[in-house]
């Protein structure tokens, strides 16, 4: 590909999906918000982002089908990009107040709530990077992110027959380890927002467009 790679942001009635659109231009890429199926099935990458309740955001999802866009674009090795709760959902389940959710299913795990003094987890904190990470290449082990959750994956655990490859994680800790960035062929995604964290998030977001083009 050449030239600026086409970026559809999926729009499902979920908050924040402007500033991530803002982002990704300034990232080098051409961007679309929409909720239209073959639009954001054909675009070089798709981001879906995610502020919220884990139940609601499910729902807005499946309402614009975008679990089956999420599953036919990963079929074809097309790019996926989840950001906060946008990346909880593709995990199997949410738990919120006892309230048991299904996720997208594309990577098995429960989200739930951390246990930590002070929630939400709000402000800049720093992310273990795992070994290859293309996501937070050329990112010292220092670069601090931008958070605001008060649940999170606190492992991903690959079934004993499972024959894949396992992905790849980085970690962040705020009263306990969790996943802070999920790294698995064209499926990406962190737990901080990208487009709320400065250089830092401005980088991730370049060296995600690299793997779009």
């Amino acid at each position: 590909m050449t030239g600026r790679p086409r970026v559809a942001v999926l729009d499902y009635g979920s908050g924040n999906i402007r500033s991530a659109q803002r982002a990704l231009q300034r990232a080098g890429a051409d961007t679309e918000v929409t909720a239209d199926f073959d639009t954001a099935l054909s675009a070089d990458g798709l981001v879906v982002p995610g502020v919220g309740a884990f139940a609601a955001c499910m729902a807005g999802i499946r309402a614009v089908r975008g679990d089956q866009i999420i599953d036919r674009r990963l079929a074809g090795s097309r790019p996926v990009l989840g950001i906060c709760v946008g990346m909880q959902v593709l995990f199997g389940e949410g738990v919120e107040h006892g309230l048991h959710t299904e996720g997208c299913g594309q990577w098995p795990g429960t989200v739930q709530r951390l246990h930590a003094p002070v929630l939400p987890h709000m402000g800049w904190n720093t992310v273990d990077a795992g070994d290859g990470s293309r996501l937070l290449a050329g990112l010292g082990p220092g670069t601090r992110f931008y958070f605001v959750h008060s649940y999170a994956a606190l492992d991903l655990p690959m079934p004993p027959s499972a024959r894949m490859t396992p992905p790849l994680i980085s970690w962040a800790t705020h009263g306990e380890p969790f996943i802070a960035v999920v790294e698995n062929g064209p499926l990406s995604a962190t737990q901080f927002h990208p487009e709320k964290s400065g250089d830092a998030g401005a980088a991730l977001l370049a060296n995600w467009l690299e793997m779009v083009r």
